[in-house]
């Protein structure tokens, strides 16, 4: 596998006002002035926040979120011991959170698209503990989160949105918990595929095919597998003709044989 298969079609979440690839040298800040989008106008507003807010609720959310951070693929948002100040919504791109282990390889622990928040790992000693690495050319919209704690409380609808976004990560880390703890590689693999298409149909994207943004090692190390055991699954799932495997496109061709194979464990 070459870093081209990444880029040969449209980034998830991609749209027209995401600047060129040749363009995103470094994380850098966006002029809010240049790229600036309101929040009433973004189409992963349902996704990040609360439905049925009025124009005045959405303007001063608008305010909040006054600037947008451009990752190259590659680069870090965040890195381990990175003081804590901002909460990031991913607009555009992909990326993998990671810690490092005591002998020195990076540990998978997350794999966030668009729609998604990155940053929450901050919260509690105001540093980060883990690193941020974007998987293709990616932006983000920046929360300051003093700002955002402000508003909270006096703007109830937000308060609830973020204490179900705590929530969704909550139970997330408890689906990873069974993933390593209780599945057989199989199982394991089937059930990293269906979670990721159900979060892709979620964006208005196919839930049958998709493009890995992520390579084999990355997501053994999130599963908890070696490098081979993910290639020697791929192959017996395309054997057995739940997929069809073309390096990093995959199109899954019998949705309710993943599902089997997982039986009735949660996704």
């Amino acid at each position: 596998m070459t870093a081209s298969h990444a880029h040969d079609q449209p980034a998830i979440g991609h749209d027209s006002e995401s600047a060129p690839r040749s363009a995103l040298p470094h994380v850098v800040p966006i002029r809010a002035d240049a790229f600036k989008v309101a929040c009433s106008n973004c189409n992963l507003r349902e996704l990040c926040l609360p439905v049925g807010l009025s124009d005045p609720d959405l303007e001063r959310l608008d305010e909040l979120v006054a600037k947008r951070r451009s990752v190259t693929r590659g680069d870090a948002l965040f890195r381990t011991g990175d003081s804590f100040q901002s909460l990031y919504a991913v607009r555009t791109g992909f990326f993998k959170t990671c810690v490092s282990s005591e002998d020195g390889r990076d540990q998978v622990t997350g794999f966030q698209m668009a729609g998604e928040l990155l940053g929450l790992d901050g919260i509690s000693h105001d540093r980060h503990n883990c690193d941020a690495i974007a998987l293709e050319d990616s932006q983000v919209c920046v929360i300051p989160f003093g700002q955002l704690e402000e508003l909270s409380r006096d703007f109830t609808p937000l308060q609830h949105q973020f204490h179900k976004i705590m929530s969704r990560e909550i139970v997330r880390d408890h689906g990873m918990m069974l993933l390593l703890g209780s599945m057989r590689a199989e199982e394991r693999l089937a059930a990293f595929l269906l979670n990721l298409t159900q979060r892709l149909q979620a964006r208005g994207f196919s839930a049958s095919s998709l493009i890995l943004r992520m390579t084999r090692e990355e997501i053994g190390s999130y599963l908890g597998l070696k490098l081979e055991t993910v290639s020697r699954t791929f192959s017996k799932f395309q054997d057995d003709g739940l997929l069809e495997v073309k390096q990093r496109h995959i199109r899954i061709l019998d949705e309710a044989g993943l599902r089997q194979l997982i039986s009735s464990t949660a996704c």
